[in-house]
């Protein structure tokens, strides 16, 4: 009991003398021992690296953890909300060692919808059959998108938290160990050099001295050698540093393949749905057509108009994409109404004069007549004219 309480009132007497030593460093009445300069930056680079992997961490778990329950419009407050419940049942299944049941996706819970609805609608209508088509390439899509979500989780997030969690923790905990050996360092060098004064003025003070003179000795080895373990600790960001690298590298390739995979799962929906409802609903040019004279041009979703994507294939080009046949490219003229600009999307090469050449990136004006092949459009550039193919092409409004 007694050594208890003497513990308790040494560890106050300490803390109250580190306080005391603290605030005049702060008031400008006191000496501060200043860590070595290689110290220092090593100091500044690993709270720099803790900063931004803290915030890389933060919106990466935002990007990974998507709430179903509640469509893009919803309060960021309650998306906030949602996502601590996430993080809140990851950690008592973490601590129950067991694992995390899989999440419904956006994408999947959307496809259910579509499937559900079809029954009511009927599955046999043009709208219903569409439906249960499209409902389960978005359940594809979910199952792609929880698949990027899980490897990404594994491979990238959690290294993340390790660091944030594990590894920074124990540097923390050095750091303020250090910082309080060096507080007792200068409190011991207050301490010998008012002991000093005092011996100048009486030499019955000598054993003062001596004894400041000891615990200085003291301190100044156990903040050497915390400063030795501080900046072991700190030189380890460095490892850290590469290990986040490769666990980059890998959430790219994630990211890659999730994309592909979409944009894969997207072209195949589009086949099957102008396979479908090709008679159903034509050519959308075609539709235009009869209307304002004019495509709405190729689908946003369409391979001419996705990143990366090759040009497309030339389109058929029968004898009679201008009908009637005896009509020449020369003698067609633009309509009074029905005319629009185009933007031209990639290089296309005449195939004979009645054709138009392309360059990417430049604009032109077209149109077209009656009777043409829906795939075709006239285009018009300055005095030139001809045939352009309307893959090539994205509409302006």
């Amino acid at each position: 009991m007694d050594f208890n309480v003497k513990k308790l009132a040494s560890d106050a007497g300490v803390f109250f003398t580190r306080a005391v030593q603290y605030t005049e460093e702060k008031l400008g009445q006191a000496e501060k021992t200043e860590l070595d300069a290689h110290l220092e930056n090593l100091i500044a680079r690993a709270d720099c690296t803790k900063n931004w992997t803290d915030k890389i961490f933060r919106q990466t778990e935002v990007l990974l953890q998507p709430n179903p329950s509640y469509s893009s419009w919803t309060s960021p407050v309650i998306n906030d909300f949602d996502q601590t419940g996430a993080r809140i049942e990851e950690f008592f299944y973490e601590k129950l060692d067991r694992k995390i049941p899989s999440r419904i996706t956006n994408a999947e819970l959307l496809g259910q919808y579509m499937q559900d609805a079809a029954k009511d609608f009927g599955p046999g209508t043009p709208y219903g059959s569409t439906l249960i088509t499209v409902g389960d390439y978005q359940k594809r899509l979910g199952g792609a998108e929880r698949e990027f979500l899980q490897t990404s989780a594994i491979n990238f997030l959690t290294p993340l938290r390790n660091f944030l969690e594990g590894d920074w923790k124990t540097i923390s905990k050095e750091r303020r160990l250090l910082e309080n050996r060096r507080l007792d360092l200068d409190v011991c060098k207050a301490r010998l050099k008012k002991a000093k004064l005092a011996e100048a003025k009486a030499a019955l003070w000598s054993e003062e001295v001596d004894k400041a003179e000891h615990e200085l000795r003291v301190a100044q080895t156990e903040f050497d050698r915390q400063a030795e373990v501080t900046r072991l600790l700190l030189e380890g960001i460095s490892s850290t540093h590469v290990n986040h690298l490769r666990c980059l590298h890998e959430f790219v390739e994630a990211q890659a393949a999730y994309y592909t995979q979409c944009h894969k799962h997207m072209q195949d929906l589009q086949k099957e749905l102008s396979s479908a409802n090709g008679d159903t609903f034509p050519n959308a040019f075609a539709v235009n057509a009869s209307t304002s004279g004019v495509s709405t041009g190729p689908s946003p979703l369409s391979s001419a108009t996705l990143p990366g994507a090759s040009s497309p294939s030339r389109p058929p080009n029968p004898s009679n994409a201008l009908e009637p046949s005896t009509l020449k490219i020369e003698e067609v003229k633009p309509p009074a109404t029905g005319t629009r600009k185009a933007k031209v999307l990639y290089d296309y090469d005449a195939a004979d004069t009645s054709e138009l050449s392309l360059l990417a990136d430049e604009l032109i004006t077209v149109y077209t007549v009656p009777g043409m092949d829906p795939d075709w459009l006239i285009g018009e550039r300055g005095n030139q004219k001809g045939k352009v193919p309307v893959t090539y092409l994205e509409l302006l409004s």
